[in-house]
């Protein structure tokens, strides 16, 4: 395990004109990699060109974090869209991020959806496939980060994307290998140190563990801290430090974001 590498990231930038969510930039001197907000479910122009700033300023890598318009469900709302919509609707958003990087004097190297997005990526081929060609059709070179075995990482297999599996250091896992509902007793972990245990057995074996008691083996290459869990700081100090212990280097796995030399 010492010669392993793995990536830390949370969702970050999911504010709203002069309202905030979570302490960012705490979080930024934890994490490897930072998915950002892109206006539809938060965030705005001034947000996501101050997060992409702070996040290459520590060296951390920049990601899109594109969800369904749904600013007052903060994206956890499922929208119907038609599929060449919701294609169009996730290129614009990881666009606008791209040029809000750009006057930071960064790049956006990964995609990953939010919320419902997400949620039904893994669950629906047709929205599976939309975000990939969304993806593909903006720069094949991004990085898509999936949940293992799902919807979307065999879209993007099938779109060419580089993919990155990820793991939930604050969220528990259905039968099926997809996350929990929220609404289900313990869905959603707020204690630092079982976070930090339930990460370190499943980089340790390679597998989920389900609500049920079920093991699935998966690749690991990144584990989230969301940054709207009340416990986020703790929990993303907690996770880094037992990472570190167990001998694994904490770096972005899609390099830092900053603009390649010309």
């Amino acid at each position: 395990m010492s010669a392993r590498r793995i990536d830390l990231n949370a969702d970050l930038g999911e504010g709203f004109g002069p309202w905030r969510m979570g302490d960012d930039a705490a979080l930024l001197d934890i994490v490897t990699s930072a998915n950002v907000a892109c206006g539809f479910h938060a965030g705005d122009p001034d947000i996501m060109v101050e997060t992409a700033a702070a996040a290459l300023a520590r060296g951390v890598a920049i990601g899109a974090h594109p969800g369904f318009h749904d600013l007052r469900g903060f994206g956890r709302n499922r929208i119907e869209e038609c599929p060449r919509r919701l294609e169009r609707d996730i290129a614009y958003q990881i666009g606008a991020l791209q040029a809000c990087a750009a006057l930071a004097g960064g790049r956006v190297t990964h995609v990953k959806a939010h919320g419902a997005l997400a949620n039904l990526s893994n669950e629906d081929e047709t929205v599976a496939a939309a975000l990939a060609r969304a993806v593909a059709g903006v720069d094949r070179r991004l990085a898509l980060v999936v949940m293992p075995g799902l919807a979307a990482e065999r879209a993007g297999e099938r779109a060419g994307l580089p993919l990155v599996r990820e793991i939930y250091a604050d969220r528990a896992y259905a039968e099926d290998g997809t996350l929990a509902p929220r609404s289900g007793p313990g869905a959603v972990i707020h204690d630092a140190d079982e976070a930090a245990e339930r990460v370190a057995r499943m980089v340790g074996e390679e597998a989920v563990f389900t609500v049920g008691g079920r093991r699935i083996p998966v690749a690991i290459e990144t584990v989230c801290v969301h940054g709207d869990n009340p416990a986020a700081l703790a929990m993303a100090r907690a996770v880094r430090a037992r990472l570190e212990r167990a001998g694994l280097s904490l770096r972005p796995f899609a390099g830092q974001g900053a603009e390649p030399e010309r």
